[in-house]
């Protein structure tokens, strides 16, 4: 099974690097990945990303539903932890 995540590109490290680095936010967390698949990204777009690579742009709407949808899904399993 594959998990992909989406993110919020903050910064965009070395664009003249092949791989693109940038620093993408998963809710608050802050993670270094590629955009050489989606060179087009730029600051401010939601990508969604699968071991350290942005595979494709992602709807801002659609975003945050995804990401209030895995905030619920983390307060469901703390409440059923005894």
């Amino acid at each position: 099974m594959c998990l992909a995540l989406p993110g919020e590109i903050i910064a965009i490290i070395d664009p003249d690097d092949l791989l693109l680095p940038a620093k993408v936010s998963f809710g608050g967390i802050i993670k270094e990945i590629s955009l050489a698949y989606v060179p087009e990204a730029q600051v401010g777009d939601y990508v969604l990303v699968h071991v350290g690579f942005a595979l494709s742009l992602l709807d801002p709407e659609a975003a945050e539903k995804v990401l209030a949808d895995l905030q619920t899904l983390i307060q469901i399993e703390k409440e059923l932890k005894p």
